[in-house]
């Protein structure tokens, strides 16, 4: 995820998460890369064709979609207003990827109501 949102940096980079989910714990088995069609260092909006042909992926895998993720490449790894608004879905996670300042800063957010955040646990192995 680092080195792909770096390479469209300073355009935010976006995507989805697929995978599984047993006893509250999900595991990634697939970030998606999709394309930012608003081409905008400040917000995002993914590619409708390849939302489909992800998901259309995952189905046949046997995953589910855990979430989106998307890059601040000039703001810390948190979700803004705006991302606070767009999240659609209370049951995903939605990843942010900061590569503002020295080291990426990857976090995971629930966010219910478009108001309440709260930070997921997140272990990259």
């Amino acid at each position: 995820m680092v080195r792909h949102a770096r390479q469209v940096a300073p355009i935010e980079d976006c995507g989805l998460l697929a995978g599984t989910e047993e006893n509250g714990v999900r595991t990634v088995e697939k970030v998606f890369y999709l394309t930012n069609v608003d081409h905008s260092p400040e917000h995002f909006a993914l590619d409708p064709a390849e939302q489909f042909a992800a998901i259309k992926e995952m189905r046949a895998a046997g995953w589910k979609l855990l979430g989106n993720w998307h890059s601040h490449p000039a703001s810390p790894s948190r979700p803004s207003e705006e991302d606070k608004r767009l999240a659609f879905d209370s049951r995903l996670s939605y990843f942010i990827l900061s590569l503002n300042g020295g080291e990426p800063v990857l976090s995971s957010f629930h966010i219910e109501k478009h108001t309440r955040v709260s930070k997921e646990d997140l272990r990259i192995r």
